[in-house]
Protein backbone atom coordinates (compact mmCIF):
# COMPACT_ATOMS: atom_id res chain seq x y z
CA UNK A 1 0.00 0.00 0.00
CA UNK A 2 1.27 3.18 -0.62
CA UNK A 3 2.50 5.68 2.22
CA UNK A 4 -0.15 8.21 0.64
CA UNK A 5 -3.11 6.14 1.47
CA UNK A 6 -5.05 4.04 -0.95
CA UNK A 7 -6.04 6.07 -4.11
CA UNK A 8 -9.61 6.71 -4.13
CA UNK A 9 -11.22 7.08 -7.79
CA UNK A 10 -14.57 8.86 -8.26
CA UNK A 11 -16.79 7.28 -10.09
CA UNK A 12 -18.81 9.47 -12.52
CA UNK A 13 -22.42 8.39 -14.14
CA UNK A 14 -23.37 8.22 -17.78
CA UNK A 15 -25.45 11.01 -16.93
CA UNK A 16 -22.78 13.40 -15.98
CA UNK A 17 -20.30 12.26 -18.78
CA UNK A 18 -22.69 13.43 -21.30
CA UNK A 19 -24.30 16.17 -19.25
CA UNK A 20 -21.19 19.16 -20.48
CA UNK A 21 -21.98 18.04 -24.18
CA UNK A 22 -25.85 18.86 -23.83
CA UNK A 23 -26.42 21.26 -21.69
CA UNK A 24 -24.73 23.57 -23.62
CA UNK A 25 -27.65 26.34 -24.69
CA UNK A 26 -27.70 29.38 -23.25
CA UNK A 27 -31.69 29.43 -20.96
CA UNK A 28 -32.60 32.85 -21.80
CA UNK A 29 -31.61 32.46 -25.46
CA UNK A 30 -32.88 28.97 -25.64
CA UNK A 31 -36.63 29.88 -24.23
CA UNK A 32 -37.18 33.06 -26.07
CA UNK A 33 -36.26 30.79 -29.67
CA UNK A 34 -38.02 27.94 -28.51
CA UNK A 35 -40.87 30.01 -28.14
CA UNK A 36 -40.81 31.70 -31.28
CA UNK A 37 -40.65 28.47 -32.79
CA UNK A 38 -43.55 27.03 -31.38
CA UNK A 39 -45.70 30.24 -32.83
CA UNK A 40 -43.86 29.10 -36.36
CA UNK A 41 -45.35 25.93 -35.69
CA UNK A 42 -48.81 26.95 -35.48
CA UNK A 43 -48.86 29.67 -37.78
CA UNK A 44 -47.33 27.44 -40.65
CA UNK A 45 -49.88 24.77 -40.03
CA UNK A 46 -52.60 27.54 -40.58
CA UNK A 47 -50.29 29.15 -43.66
CA UNK A 48 -49.55 26.04 -45.30
CA UNK A 49 -52.51 24.11 -44.74
CA UNK A 50 -52.93 23.86 -48.75
CA UNK A 51 -48.88 23.31 -49.25
CA UNK A 52 -48.59 19.03 -49.38
CA UNK A 53 -45.55 18.36 -47.09
CA UNK A 54 -44.45 22.41 -46.25
CA UNK A 55 -46.12 22.27 -42.65
CA UNK A 56 -43.44 18.65 -41.80
CA UNK A 57 -41.04 20.67 -44.36
CA UNK A 58 -40.94 23.50 -41.74
CA UNK A 59 -40.74 21.13 -38.49
CA UNK A 60 -37.57 19.42 -40.38
CA UNK A 61 -35.92 22.75 -40.80
CA UNK A 62 -36.90 23.70 -37.18
CA UNK A 63 -35.18 20.50 -36.16
CA UNK A 64 -31.78 21.13 -38.45
CA UNK A 65 -31.58 24.36 -36.84
CA UNK A 66 -31.75 23.34 -33.25
CA UNK A 67 -29.13 20.65 -34.35
CA UNK A 68 -27.15 22.87 -36.17
CA UNK A 69 -27.26 25.58 -31.96
CA UNK A 70 -26.25 22.79 -30.99
CA UNK A 71 -23.40 21.80 -32.75
CA UNK A 72 -22.24 25.13 -32.83
CA UNK A 73 -22.93 25.96 -29.31
CA UNK A 74 -20.16 23.32 -28.69
CA UNK A 75 -17.42 24.73 -30.41
CA UNK A 76 -15.33 27.06 -28.71
CA UNK A 77 -14.24 30.64 -30.15
CA UNK A 78 -10.95 29.80 -30.12
CA UNK A 79 -11.76 27.27 -32.83
CA UNK A 80 -14.39 29.32 -34.62
CA UNK A 81 -11.49 32.04 -35.15
CA UNK A 82 -9.26 29.79 -36.88
CA UNK A 83 -11.58 28.48 -39.46
CA UNK A 84 -12.59 32.62 -40.02
CA UNK A 85 -10.34 32.83 -42.60
CA UNK A 86 -11.12 29.10 -44.32
CA UNK A 87 -14.23 30.13 -44.54
CA UNK A 88 -14.41 33.04 -45.71
CA UNK A 89 -11.87 32.35 -48.64
CA UNK A 90 -14.00 29.32 -49.25
CA UNK A 91 -17.13 31.31 -49.49
CA UNK A 92 -15.47 33.69 -52.14
CA UNK A 93 -13.99 31.57 -54.05
CA UNK A 94 -17.76 29.72 -54.39
CA UNK A 95 -19.47 33.22 -55.18
CA UNK A 96 -16.34 33.59 -57.92
CA UNK A 97 -17.79 30.35 -59.35
CA UNK A 98 -21.24 31.52 -59.10
CA UNK A 99 -20.44 34.21 -61.13
CA UNK A 100 -18.68 31.86 -64.18
CA UNK A 101 -21.01 28.85 -64.05
CA UNK A 102 -23.94 29.64 -61.82
CA UNK A 103 -27.49 28.15 -62.64
CA UNK A 104 -29.74 31.16 -63.37
CA UNK A 105 -33.23 30.98 -62.43
CA UNK A 106 -36.18 33.54 -62.77
CA UNK A 107 -33.01 35.89 -63.92
CA UNK A 108 -31.11 35.52 -60.89
CA UNK A 109 -27.76 33.86 -61.07
CA UNK A 110 -27.53 32.66 -57.34
CA UNK A 111 -27.00 28.59 -57.39
CA UNK A 112 -24.02 26.40 -57.91
CA UNK A 113 -24.54 22.96 -59.36
CA UNK A 114 -21.81 20.36 -57.06
CA UNK A 115 -23.62 16.99 -58.68
CA UNK A 116 -25.57 15.88 -56.14
CA UNK A 117 -27.07 19.10 -55.21
CA UNK A 118 -26.94 22.64 -55.76
CA UNK A 119 -26.10 25.22 -53.11
CA UNK A 120 -26.95 28.85 -52.58
CA UNK A 121 -23.26 30.25 -51.36
CA UNK A 122 -24.28 33.89 -50.53
CA UNK A 123 -25.98 32.12 -47.54
CA UNK A 124 -22.43 30.86 -46.57
CA UNK A 125 -21.43 34.96 -46.28
CA UNK A 126 -23.65 35.91 -43.95
CA UNK A 127 -21.33 34.18 -41.05
CA UNK A 128 -18.19 33.76 -42.49
CA UNK A 129 -18.12 37.07 -43.36
CA UNK A 130 -18.22 38.86 -39.89
CA UNK A 131 -16.52 35.62 -38.41
CA UNK A 132 -13.51 37.14 -40.89
CA UNK A 133 -14.41 40.33 -39.54
CA UNK A 134 -14.13 39.90 -36.03
CA UNK A 135 -10.48 37.83 -36.80
CA UNK A 136 -9.28 40.58 -38.42
CA UNK A 137 -9.65 43.20 -35.56
CA UNK A 138 -8.96 40.38 -33.15
CA UNK A 139 -5.44 40.34 -35.05
CA UNK A 140 -4.78 44.32 -34.42
CA UNK A 141 -6.10 44.29 -31.35
CA UNK A 142 -4.15 47.11 -29.24
CA UNK A 143 -2.81 48.71 -32.93
CA UNK A 144 -5.83 49.57 -34.73
CA UNK A 145 -4.98 52.52 -37.46
CA UNK A 146 -7.15 54.00 -39.60
CA UNK A 147 -6.27 51.90 -42.67
CA UNK A 148 -7.33 48.84 -40.56
CA UNK A 149 -11.10 49.99 -41.35
CA UNK A 150 -10.35 50.55 -44.88
CA UNK A 151 -8.68 47.17 -45.01
CA UNK A 152 -11.77 46.17 -43.16
CA UNK A 153 -14.06 47.57 -45.63
CA UNK A 154 -12.73 45.81 -48.63
CA UNK A 155 -13.09 42.58 -46.99
CA UNK A 156 -16.74 43.90 -46.70
CA UNK A 157 -17.27 44.96 -50.40
CA UNK A 158 -15.53 41.61 -51.92
CA UNK A 159 -18.61 39.42 -50.83
CA UNK A 160 -21.02 42.16 -50.73
CA UNK A 161 -20.16 43.13 -54.78
CA UNK A 162 -20.61 39.65 -56.06
CA UNK A 163 -23.99 38.89 -54.21
CA UNK A 164 -25.39 42.51 -55.43
CA UNK A 165 -24.01 41.12 -59.07
CA UNK A 166 -25.78 37.97 -58.86
CA UNK A 167 -28.91 39.53 -58.14
CA UNK A 168 -29.70 39.55 -54.68
CA UNK A 169 -30.85 42.39 -53.14
CA UNK A 170 -32.01 40.82 -49.83
CA UNK A 171 -28.79 38.30 -48.79
CA UNK A 172 -26.45 41.26 -49.86
CA UNK A 173 -27.98 43.94 -47.63
CA UNK A 174 -27.83 41.07 -44.59
CA UNK A 175 -24.58 40.48 -45.18
CA UNK A 176 -23.72 44.41 -45.44
CA UNK A 177 -25.09 44.88 -42.32
CA UNK A 178 -23.73 42.39 -40.82
CA UNK A 179 -19.80 43.10 -42.05
CA UNK A 180 -20.99 47.23 -40.62
CA UNK A 181 -21.79 45.76 -37.31
CA UNK A 182 -18.44 44.34 -36.63
CA UNK A 183 -16.67 47.61 -37.91
CA UNK A 184 -18.49 49.64 -36.07
CA UNK A 185 -18.19 47.84 -32.61
CA UNK A 186 -14.64 47.76 -33.63
CA UNK A 187 -14.54 51.34 -32.79
CA UNK A 188 -15.34 53.13 -36.01
CA UNK A 189 -16.36 56.56 -35.12
CA UNK A 190 -20.04 58.01 -35.20
CA UNK A 191 -18.59 61.03 -37.39
CA UNK A 192 -17.35 58.54 -40.04
CA UNK A 193 -20.54 57.03 -40.09
CA UNK A 194 -22.26 60.07 -39.98
CA UNK A 195 -20.45 61.22 -43.42
CA UNK A 196 -20.77 57.53 -45.20
CA UNK A 197 -24.63 57.83 -44.60
CA UNK A 198 -24.40 61.25 -46.10
CA UNK A 199 -22.14 60.40 -49.15
CA UNK A 200 -24.45 56.82 -49.65
CA UNK A 201 -27.79 59.45 -49.65
CA UNK A 202 -25.51 61.53 -52.29
CA UNK A 203 -24.94 58.42 -54.34
CA UNK A 204 -28.51 57.65 -54.88
CA UNK A 205 -28.88 59.18 -58.40
CA UNK A 206 -25.93 56.92 -59.30
CA UNK A 207 -27.42 53.93 -57.45
CA UNK A 208 -30.78 54.22 -58.93
CA UNK A 209 -29.01 54.09 -62.25
CA UNK A 210 -27.20 50.93 -61.59
CA UNK A 211 -30.29 49.09 -60.42
CA UNK A 212 -31.98 46.49 -62.53
CA UNK A 213 -35.45 47.25 -63.87
CA UNK A 214 -37.40 44.57 -61.08
CA UNK A 215 -35.35 46.59 -58.45
CA UNK A 216 -36.39 49.74 -59.46
CA UNK A 217 -40.19 48.33 -59.89
CA UNK A 218 -39.68 47.87 -56.36
CA UNK A 219 -38.83 51.14 -54.95
CA UNK A 220 -41.78 52.73 -57.31
CA UNK A 221 -44.26 50.19 -56.29
CA UNK A 222 -43.58 51.26 -52.53
CA UNK A 223 -44.00 54.83 -52.94
CA UNK A 224 -47.50 53.93 -54.74
CA UNK A 225 -48.52 50.10 -54.57
CA UNK A 226 -52.10 51.33 -56.49
CA UNK A 227 -50.49 52.28 -59.15
CA UNK A 228 -50.50 48.41 -60.67
CA UNK A 229 -53.09 47.15 -57.86
CA UNK A 230 -53.14 43.09 -59.64
CA UNK A 231 -49.72 43.20 -60.77
CA UNK A 232 -46.77 44.34 -58.81
CA UNK A 233 -48.50 46.15 -56.14
CA UNK A 234 -50.28 43.04 -55.24
CA UNK A 235 -48.01 41.89 -52.83
CA UNK A 236 -48.12 44.63 -50.88
CA UNK A 237 -51.74 45.81 -51.01
CA UNK A 238 -53.06 42.21 -49.39
CA UNK A 239 -50.16 42.25 -47.12
CA UNK A 240 -51.46 45.98 -45.78
CA UNK A 241 -54.96 44.41 -45.92
CA UNK A 242 -54.17 41.52 -44.11
CA UNK A 243 -52.00 42.62 -41.03
CA UNK A 244 -55.09 45.49 -40.86
CA UNK A 245 -57.77 42.80 -41.09
CA UNK A 246 -56.72 41.07 -37.73
CA UNK A 247 -57.53 44.15 -35.14
CA UNK A 248 -56.69 44.16 -32.09
CA UNK A 249 -57.19 40.26 -30.96
CA UNK A 250 -57.06 38.64 -34.62
CA UNK A 251 -59.83 36.30 -36.76
CA UNK A 252 -58.50 33.17 -34.81
CA UNK A 253 -56.66 30.45 -35.40
CA UNK A 254 -57.12 29.11 -39.04
CA UNK A 255 -59.45 31.87 -39.50
CA UNK A 256 -57.48 34.06 -41.67
CA UNK A 257 -59.58 35.13 -44.70
CA UNK A 258 -57.07 36.66 -46.46
CA UNK A 259 -54.67 33.53 -45.57
CA UNK A 260 -57.21 30.66 -46.74
CA UNK A 261 -58.57 32.78 -49.80
CA UNK A 262 -54.99 33.09 -51.16
CA UNK A 263 -54.45 36.62 -51.27
CA UNK A 264 -51.62 36.63 -49.37
CA UNK A 265 -48.94 35.79 -51.62
CA UNK A 266 -45.72 33.86 -50.51
CA UNK A 267 -47.93 33.24 -47.19
CA UNK A 268 -45.08 31.09 -45.85
CA UNK A 269 -41.65 32.62 -46.61
CA UNK A 270 -41.70 36.36 -47.07
CA UNK A 271 -44.90 36.91 -45.97
CA UNK A 272 -45.89 34.80 -43.15
CA UNK A 273 -46.00 37.59 -40.45
CA UNK A 274 -49.30 38.77 -42.28
CA UNK A 275 -50.65 35.64 -42.04
CA UNK A 276 -49.91 35.99 -38.01
CA UNK A 277 -51.17 39.40 -37.78
CA UNK A 278 -54.62 38.57 -39.10
CA UNK A 279 -55.37 35.39 -37.22
CA UNK A 280 -53.52 36.71 -33.90
CA UNK A 281 -53.83 40.41 -34.39
CA UNK A 282 -51.75 43.17 -32.72
CA UNK A 283 -51.72 41.64 -29.40
CA UNK A 284 -50.50 38.53 -30.89
CA UNK A 285 -47.64 41.03 -32.66
CA UNK A 286 -47.02 42.58 -29.92
CA UNK A 287 -46.04 38.98 -27.81
CA UNK A 288 -43.57 37.93 -31.09
CA UNK A 289 -42.54 41.50 -30.68
CA UNK A 290 -41.31 41.04 -27.47
CA UNK A 291 -39.71 37.72 -27.77
CA UNK A 292 -37.35 38.67 -30.73
CA UNK A 293 -36.65 41.71 -28.37
CA UNK A 294 -35.82 39.49 -25.48
CA UNK A 295 -33.29 37.67 -28.27
CA UNK A 296 -31.53 40.62 -29.13
CA UNK A 297 -30.98 42.20 -25.23
CA UNK A 298 -29.61 38.53 -24.58
CA UNK A 299 -27.52 38.55 -27.58
CA UNK A 300 -26.48 42.40 -26.52
CA UNK A 301 -25.63 41.23 -23.05
CA UNK A 302 -23.50 38.36 -24.17
CA UNK A 303 -21.46 40.21 -26.60
CA UNK A 304 -20.41 42.96 -24.04
CA UNK A 305 -19.17 40.57 -21.50
CA UNK A 306 -17.53 38.30 -24.23
CA UNK A 307 -14.08 36.84 -23.04
CA UNK A 308 -12.28 38.25 -26.02
CA UNK A 309 -12.30 41.31 -28.86
CA UNK A 310 -13.66 38.03 -31.26
CA UNK A 311 -16.26 37.24 -29.39
CA UNK A 312 -17.46 40.61 -28.72
CA UNK A 313 -17.49 41.76 -31.75
CA UNK A 314 -19.16 38.81 -33.30
CA UNK A 315 -21.70 37.99 -30.56
CA UNK A 316 -22.95 42.09 -31.41
CA UNK A 317 -22.58 41.35 -35.29
CA UNK A 318 -25.10 38.41 -34.71
CA UNK A 319 -27.49 39.57 -32.76
CA UNK A 320 -28.05 43.27 -34.61
CA UNK A 321 -28.37 41.00 -37.68
CA UNK A 322 -31.29 38.96 -35.77
CA UNK A 323 -32.49 42.72 -35.95
CA UNK A 324 -31.79 43.39 -39.10
CA UNK A 325 -33.84 40.20 -40.28
CA UNK A 326 -37.10 41.24 -38.54
CA UNK A 327 -36.69 44.97 -39.30
CA UNK A 328 -36.39 44.73 -42.62
CA UNK A 329 -39.26 41.96 -43.32
CA UNK A 330 -42.01 43.43 -40.45
CA UNK A 331 -41.40 46.91 -42.81
CA UNK A 332 -42.03 45.06 -46.31
CA UNK A 333 -44.95 43.06 -45.01
CA UNK A 334 -46.45 46.59 -43.59
CA UNK A 335 -45.39 48.12 -46.48
CA UNK A 336 -42.79 50.98 -45.20
CA UNK A 337 -39.51 49.34 -47.39
CA UNK A 338 -39.17 47.60 -50.58
CA UNK A 339 -39.92 43.77 -50.81
CA UNK A 340 -36.50 42.05 -51.15
CA UNK A 341 -37.09 38.84 -49.68
CA UNK A 342 -35.72 38.72 -46.11
CA UNK A 343 -37.45 35.82 -44.30
CA UNK A 344 -38.41 36.17 -40.56
CA UNK A 345 -36.31 34.83 -38.10
CA UNK A 346 -37.25 30.86 -37.56
CA UNK A 347 -40.75 32.01 -38.69
CA UNK A 348 -40.32 31.72 -42.33
CA UNK A 349 -40.35 28.82 -44.16
CA UNK A 350 -36.65 28.31 -45.88
CA UNK A 351 -34.04 25.67 -44.74
CA UNK A 352 -30.99 27.49 -45.65
CA UNK A 353 -32.19 30.78 -43.60
CA UNK A 354 -33.41 28.79 -40.66
CA UNK A 355 -29.65 26.94 -40.33
CA UNK A 356 -27.71 30.15 -41.15
CA UNK A 357 -30.35 31.04 -38.34
CA UNK A 358 -29.62 27.84 -35.88
CA UNK A 359 -26.02 28.79 -36.77
CA UNK A 360 -25.61 32.20 -35.49
CA UNK A 361 -27.73 31.47 -32.00
CA UNK A 362 -25.19 28.32 -31.29
CA UNK A 363 -22.86 30.86 -31.79
CA UNK A 364 -23.65 33.09 -29.18
CA UNK A 365 -24.28 30.75 -26.99
CA UNK A 366 -21.07 29.08 -27.62
CA UNK A 367 -19.14 32.60 -26.51
CA UNK A 368 -21.51 33.13 -23.68
CA UNK A 369 -20.39 29.48 -22.39
CA UNK A 370 -16.61 29.91 -23.19
CA UNK A 371 -17.03 33.00 -20.96
CA UNK A 372 -18.26 30.91 -17.93
CA UNK A 373 -16.31 28.83 -18.05
CA UNK A 374 -13.22 31.00 -18.33
CA UNK A 375 -14.65 32.69 -14.83
CA UNK A 376 -15.50 29.67 -13.70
Amino acid sequence: MSALGPRTFERRTPLELIRPYVLVFDRALLTATALVMLISIAIQYSAGFDFPGRFEGHVRNLLAAIAVMWIAALVPPNLLMRIAVPLYAVGVALLIAVALFGITNKGAQRWLNIGFTRIQPSEVLKIATPLMLAWYFQQREGVLRWFDFLIAALILIIPVGLIAKQPDLGTSILVLAAGVYVIFFAGLSWKIMMGLAVAGVAAMPLLWVSMHDYQRQRVLTLIDPTADPLGKGFHIIQSIIAVGSGGFFGKGWMQGTQTHLEFIPERTTDFILAVYAEEFGLFGVGILMLLYLAIILRGLTIAATGASTFGRLLAGSITLSFFTYCFVNIGMVIGILPVVGVPLPWMSYGGTAMVTLGLGAGMLMSIQRHRTLVQG
